[in-house]
């Protein structure tokens, strides 16, 4: 069977979900948890996805997220990849982590993303996991955020829920608010059916039907080689970046050509900060030899191990504070 092409584009809003392989409890302890949020914010830093909601459950996730560049597929690459190698390390196992490829419905802006929102945050309810009292003392999804804006990451945005469930403010009586519309959400089945959520996991797209003809339309212009045209798409971006970081750097810090210099090692570094750029194309951009060197370097850089003097310049000048 083919692949379903995932249609990208600026500004592009998914519900993602994938499952552990064979169904297994992936999430079964504290400490997967907080190395799939790890895996997110860092994710999420490379990419700038703005995530609105976000659940774990024992043996799969939810994701609501919108994309200011169309980099779901390479960011969702990156993320999973990462995450399932830190797994399979902390248990000493090999193999698939998730039982295949992730599944990504592109959704509507507005109502009908905050109805995602809702769906993802009453997940444990629906369950029968627990009850909407224990719900709101729970950790491992978004709604704790909501309720605790210290939890807060940069990268994680209430409006879209507050905003679609009853135009709520993000205020302590907001946040209550938003508590009592979800308990009666998830009381009222007819109103779970008008907000359409047992099609939250089916098909590949959803909202109006203008929005469907428009996303279909976006499909129609993609070439059949779709994931050589997003390769190429993503490179380019990698280059601009990576350009505009050579510009904060003298060009006196570039004159060293070896492929250890200073200055490829706090280009490279940052860049893996903030992008999803491979180590690969890194180590051909650059100049630095091996991919293999990259990977060694930056993380000398990153872990404090290797002292960088251009790595501060380029934090500094990318704090504005430069």
């Amino acid at each position: 069977m083919a692949r379903k092409i995932r249609i990208e584009y600026p500004g592009a809003a998914y519900h993602v979900i994938n499952r552990g392989n064979y169904r297994a409890d992936i999430f079964a302890t504290d400490g997967a948890r907080e190395a799939f949020i790890k895996a997110l914010d860092e994710a999420c830093e490379r990419t700038g996805w703005i995530i609105h909601a976000w659940c774990l459950m024992s043996n799969h996730y939810h994701l609501a997220l919108s994309t200011p560049q169309p980099n779901l597929a390479d960011g969702m690459q990156w993320f999973q990849g990462t995450f399932c190698t830190r797994f399979n390390r902390f248990r000493n196992e090999k193999g698939h982590v998730f039982q295949g490829r992730y599944k990504a419905f592109n959704i509507q802006p507005g109502r009908t993303l905050g109805s995602v929102c809702h769906y993802t945050h009453l997940n444990p309810i629906r369950a029968k996991m627990m009850s909407m009292e224990q719900l709101a003392k729970w950790p491992w999804s978004s709604l704790a955020w909501i309720l605790k804006p210290q939890k807060r990451k940069v990268w994680f945005s209430t409006q879209v829920a507050l905003h679609q469930s009853a135009e709520l403010e993000d205020t302590p009586a907001g946040r209550r608010a938003y508590v009592e519309y979800l308990a009666w959400l998830s009381a009222d089945e007819e109103e779970q059916k008008r907000q359409c959520f047992e099609r939250m996991t089916k098909g590949w797209i959803m909202g109006s039907e203008d929005f469907a003809r428009r996303i279909l339309h976006e499909a129609d212009k993609l070439p059949e080689a779709v994931q050589q045209e997003f390769g190429a798409t993503r490179e380019e971006i990698w280059a601009k970046e990576l350009t505009a970081l050579k510009a904060r750097l003298d060009a006196g810090e570039m004159r060293e050509r070896a492929k250890s210099a200073d200055w490829k090692v706090a280009l490279a570094a940052e860049m893996k900060r903030h992008t999803t750029a491979t180590n690969r194309w890194l180590s051909e951009a650059l100049g630095m030899g091996s991919m293999f060197t990259v990977s060694r370097l930056t993380k000398e850089c990153r872990t404090g191990r290797r002292a960088v003097i251009p790595m501060q310049k380029l934090i500094m000048k990318s704090k504005g504070k430069a």
